[in-house]
């Protein structure tokens, strides 16, 4: 785990290098700089180097070879999670059952205030709130927060939620989402968000909220979620629509891809959510 207290320099060399890597921009095999050579690169001691080596050495990402020096192992992450934005619901269940979970926390609690307004929740009312970590090929990519009211909640147990995808659950039960609101944004890992994951922190994240409501605007889940960029990304097809003056760009659940345009780089195969 990399500590909120570690030196600010240490951060900055780790994360630098950290994204170089990851992006591919220094590639698998490649010898990286002396220490020396890299602590005159970003302005800082060798053992400031050193630390932000060792960080990078923990999440396999390169190795130290006693003599030769350090190599970039790459980011060997397997396939990436890929979600289509347009169509949030899509094939949930299905990855709910092609990827690994942890549940970290399952408790009733009192709604925080956003919650329960965004949920319309009773003054009274309690929710569930519930901690999982997603993983794909043995990688975490996902920290899910979720508040659902208790009146669902109860309606499955710690261990359900610990093998199956929520949405499924719910269905089980037979609830249906009607509507759902959700923002993207970006923020930077915490102490614990950064543990979980498996990378530093201060690291950026990818960071969707979403409040799902059923039937007559029922508040089922207000989910936070935080992703690894270098794990999961988020595309929307789009198709012109309208004539001559009002035409506008609408999401799609089709493919538009040109034949000539060129792949994304090691998505081989997609997992939607």
């Amino acid at each position: 785990m990399r500590l909120a207290t570690e030196p600010l320099k240490t951060q900055k060399v780790y994360l630098l290098l950290r994204d170089k890597v990851v992006s591919g921009e220094l590639r698998a095999g490649a010898r990286l700089p002396s220490e020396f050579a890299l602590a005159q690169q970003y302005a800082v001691s060798r053992v400031t180097v050193r630390l932000a080596l060792d960080l990078l050495a923990k999440e396999n990402l390169v190795e130290k070879r006693v003599g030769s020096g350090t190599y970039v192992k790459g980011a060997e992450f397997g396939q990436p999670v890929t979600a289509d934005l347009s169509n949030a619901f899509a094939h949930l269940i299905e990855m709910g059952r092609s990827t690994a979970v942890r549940l970290i926390a399952f408790e009733y609690v009192e709604p925080p205030e956003k919650v329960a307004e965004a949920l319309r929740v009773d003054a009274d009312e309690r929710v569930q709130k519930s901690v999982r970590v997603r993983s794909f090929d043995d990688v975490p990519f996902s920290y899910l927060t979720a508040y659902v009211p208790e009146r669902i909640g109860r309606e499955y147990s710690r261990d359900d939620l610990a093998h199956m995808a929520l949405l499924e659950l719910m269905e089980r039960s037979g609830l249906r989402a009607e509507t759902a609101w959700q923002e993207v944004g970006a923020v930077l890992a915490n102490p614990e968000v950064a543990e979980a994951l498996g990378i530093g922190v201060g690291s950026p994240l990818i960071s969707l909220t979403r409040v799902v409501h059923g039937k007559n605007g029922r508040g089922m889940e207000y989910l936070q979620a935080l992703y690894r960029p270098d794990r999961y990304s988020l595309q929307m097809n789009l198709v012109r629509k309208g004539g001559e003056g009002s035409r506008h760009w609408s999401p799609t659940s089709e493919v538009y891809r040109s034949e000539r345009a060129p792949r994304p780089r090691a998505i081989k195969r997609k997992v939607k959510t």
